[in-house]
């Protein structure tokens, strides 16, 4: 976390300048967070198609409220509550539950393998990472995403809270409830290979 504080400091300045309506500036926060939101946003849906429209959304309400912005605030959970808005009102409109696709777990981009790694390691790797991105998306809509806040797109406590507009103490007892629903459906999904 301690290298946010340079981030931020850039991000206020070019928030900044944005603010002023320097199109370079603008182009340089898209830039910045487009990726961020949609990762954020895929997370959240499970559907790559719905995670880019959030996205664009999102994006597209970042910049109609920039002149709103407290510069001294950190970008990203104002960024993420943005998307999360956008995400709720997909999911109201559709009131559909999209399948997960396995295709991409999680979004994330994967850690680089060693050189070292066998395959066998690393094909071993992917399919626990397959298995937990799984049980992530069978949690509920709020353990889900107080977990890839806090775990997938390391949020602190307070930011979370600004993020989702709960106490930090609601924060934490939500936290604590989505990672012991995580290790319950891991624990199933991990004992079926052990026996």
């Amino acid at each position: 976390m301690t290298d946010r504080a340079p981030s931020a400091a850039r991000d206020g300045a070019l928030i900044d300048s944005a603010q002023r309506g320097e199109r370079d500036a603008r182009e340089a926060l898209a830039r910045r967070y487009r990726q961020r939101a949609y990762l954020f946003a895929y997370q959240l849906l499970g559907n790559p198609e719905d995670a880019r429209d959030v996205a664009q959304e999102a994006m597209l309400r970042f910049f109609k409220s920039l002149r709103r912005f407290d510069t001294g605030r950190a970008v990203e959970p104002w960024l993420f509550r943005i998307v999360r808005n956008c995400a709720v009102d997909l999911v109201r409109r559709n009131r559909v539950r999209r399948a997960v696709s396995l295709d991409d777990p999680a979004g994330a981009a994967e850690p680089t393998a060693r050189p070292d790694t066998r395959p066998d390691t690393q094909v071993q790797r992917r399919r626990l990472q397959e298995r937990i991105w799984q049980c992530v998306q069978g949690l509920s809509a709020k353990q889900r995403e107080i977990l890839v806040l806090r775990d997938y797109q390391d949020l602190a406590y307070a930011e979370i809270a600004s993020v989702l507009d709960i106490p930090k103490g609601t924060v934490m007892s939500r936290l604590h409830a989505a990672r012991q629903a995580l290790r319950a459906a891991l624990g199933d999904v991990l004992g079926d290979d052990h026996e």
